[in-house]
């Protein structure tokens, strides 16, 4: 058989589950990190609850996330996790599930563990959302999600310097409310509502204008070049202020 016959027979069987996210359809990807827990925790022994040194890990993969070929319009990264918003007339590789899903599991694997100076590996998904308000819902979901972990997280780790064990400390959180976990906190002076804004709703990226100065070399004239660059967001709004602020954004962008 000759070699042109035989690539167009097996393409067939390599291409024909290839999945295409449809024009006017919100992508977004979320990454997590696999197997984390023993990694941060046991390999490298991170402060707990939260380590600023793996937020920053973190806060550069998501960058290089932004970088790696796609028009990412915002990025949103807590804990573990990454997620990014692409803009919605991005094309890349034709919008094929699979090529987005292997590319960027390698390349935030690739950086992480350059990075971290030891492997890192990351899962993806792709998630298809079909209007603006869902794109908004999707990162409000995360934000709340980095809060409930954030409170259950100080709580947790609070039991365990305590002296209680793993299980003893799980199910002493486990069905409390809200109130109950505040408590429990201020109790031993530390009040949540203080804590650091990142801890609690995650960090923003996204890109911003900037005027970047210069000289010319033959006359000394001043002059003024506008350029891109990544802005990181520490302070994210929360709750109704977050999504209007989502809003806006992703309708320039749209």
């Amino acid at each position: 058989m000759k070699f042109d016959d035989l690539d167009k027979k097996m393409r067939i069987y390599e291409t024909a589950h290839d999945y295409c996210v449809l024009p006017g359809i919100h992508i977004v990807t979320r990454l997590d990190g696999r197997n984390f827990t023993k990694l941060t925790k046991e390999t490298h022994q991170f402060q707990t609850p939260y380590d600023i040194r793996f937020r920053d890990l973190m806060i550069e993969t998501t960058k290089h996330l932004m970088q790696c070929g796609f028009k990412i319009i915002f990025a949103y990264t807590q804990s573990d996790e990454i997620s990014l918003l692409f803009h919605l007339e991005d094309n890349g590789f034709h919008r094929k599930e699979r090529k987005l899903i292997s590319i960027l599991a390698a390349e935030a694997s690739a950086k992480f563990s350059l990075l971290l100076s030891d492997i890192g590996i990351f899962d993806c998904r792709v998630i298809q959302l079909p209007s603006h308000k869902l794109a908004v819902d999707y990162f409000r979901w995360r934000n709340e999600d980095a809060y409930r972990n954030a409170l259950n997280a100080h709580c947790y780790w609070l039991l365990r310097d305590q002296g209680q064990s793993k299980t003893e400390a799980t199910n002493q959180l486990s069905g409390k409310s809200v109130a109950f976990k505040n408590q429990l906190l201020f109790d031993s002076r530390i009040n949540f509502n203080d804590l650091p804004s990142w801890q609690k709703r995650g960090v923003g990226l996204y890109w911003e204008s900037y005027q970047k100065k210069s000289t010319n070399p033959t006359t000394g004239a001043v002059a003024f070049a506008e350029r891109r660059r990544i802005h990181v967001e520490l302070e994210l709004p929360k709750k109704d202020a977050f999504s209007l602020f989502l809003s806006d954004f992703i309708q320039t962008y749209s």
